[in-house]
């Protein structure tokens, strides 16, 4: 008999467990709390309690060939950057082909988790879910945890002082929907992440002024790259991950910083950090500069305290302001699990941020519980394939102190890059990660096997995108359209934006293929190093 799987959570990472159990022979039950697929991504007027909350305007910061299931190419006529609709349409799409909506069970919570009493020899779990006031209980052989990390909105008022007796509105990003209440306001908001800056921006659209609030600074990414490819597909190559790798850190982000300040001085502009590019998340804003170079947004210090009606900062200027917006970022808890992980700081043992290591068996994952510096759906689609295969005993993890250690590195090596921010205390590089998931699976690439039987694919896999589809070619889950799906995905980056016809004069590639083989032979010596 198979396998049963209970499954918490139908949002992006939900729908590919489901699709993972099933394609291991696995029983899934998913459990919704809601009525709806898409979880993050389904814009709700109003937001719910226990959901992340995404604004009417939200357009994700990921490319559409980098944030695509790995056998599930999104269609060629759909934006690069797509909408939060775009982005259901095709959950929508992926959830119907795979024949994924049957396994979910809709309006259903979950109350409690935890261990059988024979948990030590048979590692089940009992499930405790409420359903129109209902509570049942069920057996389950494994548990994929999918509710994601931006649940619990982080408001940390007690940062503030004098925000209580301030006579304005204040409230958290998660409860903004669109402009219109903050026409003719003045407006501060806290935090430059990706959605201080993008309120920032979309409010000073009606705003009568708004002041953009930050401690440290950001540096500030553009969507469009390099002669108008997505940011990503330049940047998340091999060849690149090679580069910084031989380079260091230090000489890769002065690269990566002069590239940035060629696009505007960031020290002009005020929002130079102290820290390197690569030691925070980074805050992606095509319209930023524009709105503080037309003056609709003033770049201000951390808020010193608040009085009745204004804010006073911390170089000591004093704004009257009619409302606050906190976009201070989420924290995570997981309430229903009894005693089985601890959230300290947001932050939480996991053996390669999955598998808590101190349990007798390992049928308990977390899906989706990091911040990529990439996209996080095919980092959760690969989790998924891993943890299945564990479930089914395919895959053996190592001896817990060996779990523990591996823990204690990357958590060491995480405060060495990063600046010290709840937000980076699940960060992780998107190649590096998803290689090491895939050597768990059996499915990394092989160079050097594609350099000597496939060399026009090789070029591709080392120079091109690092795209989901990788991690198709070979081993368990080996996807046959994998090699097409590389090898075209730049004409579906290009077909959404001719919409005109063009007449285009020849010209000669981006990269000669002459600087290709050598980068080639390069990266083979490379490989032949590490062999």
């Amino acid at each position: 008999m198979a396998k049963r799987v209970a499954i918490i959570g139908a949002g992006s990472s939900g729908l590919c467990a489901i699709k993972a159990c099933l394609q291991e022979g696995l029983e899934p039950v998913c459990f919704e709390r809601t009525g709806d697929i898409g979880g993050l991504w389904r814009f709700e007027e109003h937001p719910e309690e226990g959901r992340a909350s995404i604004y009417r305007s939200v357009i994700i910061n990921t490319s559409k060939e980098m944030m695509c299931f790995s056998d599930f190419p999104i269609p060629e006529d759909f934006p690069n950057y797509m909408h939060n609709s775009k982005i259901m349409e095709y959950f929508r799409m992926y959830a119907q082909h795979f024949h994924l909506l049957r396994h979910i069970r809709f309006r259903t919570s979950v109350c409690r988790v935890s261990k059988r009493p024979d948990f030590a020899t048979t590692g089940q779990w009992e499930v405790v879910t409420e359903s129109e006031g209902k509570q049942e209980a069920a057996v389950f052989d494994a548990v994929l945890v999918c509710t994601g990390h931006h649940c619990e909105a982080h408001l940390p008022l007690s940062s503030f002082p004098g925000i209580k007796t301030f006579r304005g509105r204040y409230l958290h990003s998660r409860d903004y929907k669109d402009a219109q209440d903050f026409t003719d306001k003045r407006v501060v908001v806290i935090g430059i992440g990706n959605s201080g800056s993008d309120l920032a921006v979309e409010i000073s659209q009606t705003a009568k002024q708004v002041f953009l609030s930050t401690r440290r600074g950001a540096w500030i990414f553009n969507r469009v790259g390099g002669r108008g490819y997505p940011m990503d597909i330049i940047f998340l190559t091999r060849l690149n991950m090679v580069l910084r790798q031989l380079l260091g850190l230090s000489v890769a982000s002065k690269f990566a910083e002069n590239q940035l300040n060629a696009r505007f001085d960031h020290s002009h502009y005020g929002v130079k950090p102290k820290h390197r590019v690569f030691e925070q998340h980074p805050t992606v804003n095509d319209d930023l500069p524009n709105r503080i170079i037309s003056g609709r947004v003033l770049v201000k210090p951390n808020v010193q305290e608040f009085t009745e009606m204004s804010a006073i900062f911390e170089d000591g200027t004093r704004e009257d302001i009619d409302t606050v917006v906190f976009a201070t970022g989420y924290s995570f808890s997981f309430p229903f699990l009894e005693g089985c992980v601890k959230v300290v700081e947001n932050q939480i043992p996991l053996y390669k941020f999955m598998f808590p290591p101190d349990l007798e068996k390992p049928t308990l994952a977390f899906i989706g519980f990091i911040q990529p510096l990439g996209a996080i759906m095919p980092i959760s689609e690969l989790q998924c394939r891993w943890a299945t295969r564990v479930f089914k005993g395919l895959n053996m993890l190592p001896p817990q102190q060996d779990m523990e250690a591996d823990i204690r590195q990357k958590r060491d090596a995480m405060a060495k890059q990063y600046v010290r921010s709840q937000r980076h205390t699940i960060q992780v590089d998107y190649i590096p990660y998803m290689d090491e998931l895939a050597c768990q699976v059996g499915v990394k690439p092989s160079l050097l096997a594609l350099f000597l039987t496939d060399p026009k694919l090789a070029l591709e896999v080392a120079f091109g995108p690092c795209t989901p589809y990788q991690y198709r070619l070979r081993g368990p889950g080996q996807w046959a359209g994998a090699r097409e799906a590389i090898l075209t995905q730049h004409q579906r980056i290009i077909k959404p934006l001719q919409t005109r016809h063009v007449e285009e004069q020849a010209s000669s590639p981006a990269v000669p293929i002459i600087f290709k083989l050598v980068g080639a032979v390069a990266i083979l010596a490379i490989i032949f190093a590490y062999l």
